[in-house]
């Protein structure tokens, strides 16, 4: 089964307001993040203490976007590295 992504109605007028340079833009971001993660690339397991709380909220929030947690938490670390 393919995985089905879900916008909010805020998320696509806001996409609809984009302009050229914009999507451009956007879409070489995605392509570079996604050659930093290629199949090279090693993923290391590791142990993070959360509150429970706060996780039991992000996991509740990824899963009405339709995303999977440790896929945002990975995205989330990416973004603020820059990438």
């Amino acid at each position: 089964m393919k995985p089905v992504q879900y916008f909010s109605d805020a998320y696509l007028a806001q996409a609809r307001q984009a302009s050229p340079e914009q999507v451009l833009n956007f879409l070489e971001q995605f392509r570079l993040m996604q050659a930093a993660t290629t199949a090279t690339s090693k993923s290391k397991l590791i142990s993070l203490k959360v509150p429970e709380e706060m996780l039991s909220l992000f996991r509740a929030r990824c899963e009405l976007e339709g995303l999977k947690y440790q896929t945002q938490i990975k995205a989330l670390m990416t973004k603020w590295l820059g990438g």
